[in-house]
């Protein structure tokens, strides 16, 4: 009984090791946190409005006006306008990115612009790992750059 529960122990570390050390460090997760959201702006860019879709988590929030648009279906189905005509309306990149300690979740946020490359705002993203290297999009607000109001230019 004691040389099993000896040998349920080594077997325990060894996975608990395994799992360590296949565990990306904070820079990898980054990097393909950062490579996603390039990836999920180039559908825009593409037209590829099945592909913006996949990167979609099922129970996805996007902010849109007032209201929250909630769920991967209808989340695509009020951006398919987005993704009609041969030319993108707006497109992205992701300028900042952070990830939890835990590596489960990410940040990436950065500008948004007109087709003629003008910044017209930002978007700010919450990612989840869903699998390993697989993020999925579960928060999603674009907001207008601030106003110089009143202020000389």
């Amino acid at each position: 009984m004691r040389l099993l529960s000896i040998g349920v122990m080594c077997i325990s570390m060894l996975m608990l090791a395994v799992a360590s050390a296949a565990r990306p460090s904070p820079e990898e997760l980054k990097k393909q946190v950062a490579d996603t959201e390039r990836a999920f702006a180039a559908t825009m860019k593409a037209r590829d409005h099945a592909a913006f879709t996949s990167f979609l988590a099922e129970e996805a929030i996007f902010f849109s006006g007032p209201t929250a648009l909630r769920g991967r279906e209808r989340i695509a189905n009020a951006w398919r306008k987005y993704y009609e005509g041969e030319r993108a309306p707006f497109s992205w990149e992701p300028e900042q990115v952070e990830v939890v300690e835990s590596g489960t979740l990410a940040y990436s946020g950065g500008p948004v612009y007109d087709p003629g490359g003008k910044v017209v705002g930002r978007y700010n993203s919450i990612w989840r790992l869903e699998a390993p290297g697989r993020w999925k999009i579960v928060f999603d607000r674009g907001e207008a750059p601030p106003c110089n109001c009143g202020k000389n230019e």
